[in-house]
């Protein structure tokens, strides 16, 4: 068995998660991460995406997370999502609402910098929402 870690993910609104996990994959901005015992000090900024997380006793979980930043330590790491919600309790009206105003936003950018990055948010929600 896999040495353990403590997790926490953590949206503005409640404490999701806090246990000894065995891993977690995280979805960071420059790709899908693992994170497991002993890892590397490392910060990252989190895309919105899937967090799978694999509990000591073997239990899977997953929540979307919508952006946010990891602190990862080599006995824990802590994911402070901008919101979070476990993946059975996603509201796919309020996706498909986020992916409507980012689309507006995105119409609606001046900059070539500003119509970057939105485009890039989009086609993560999109992602996600495909991936739900």
């Amino acid at each position: 068995m896999a040495d353990s870690f403590n997790f926490e993910l953590v949206s503005p609104e409640q404490l999701l998660l806090s246990e000894a996990v065995s891993q977690v994959i995280i979805p960071g901005s420059d790709g899908e991460m693992t994170v497991m015992a002993h890892h590397a000090p490392t910060m990252t900024t989190i895309k919105p995406g899937i967090v799978s997380v694999t509990t000591d006793s073997g239990e899977n979980q997953r929540y979307v997370v919508f952006g946010g930043f990891a602190d990862i330590l080599p006995d824990g790491c802590t994911l402070l999502a901008e919101s979070a919600v476990r993946v059975e309790d996603i509201d796919h009206e309020a996706l498909k609402q986020r992916i409507q105003d980012t689309r507006e936003d995105l119409a609606d950018a001046k900059t070539d910098a500003d119509k970057t990055r939105i485009a890039e948010h989009l086609n993560h929600l999109e992602t996600l929402q495909n991936a739900v």
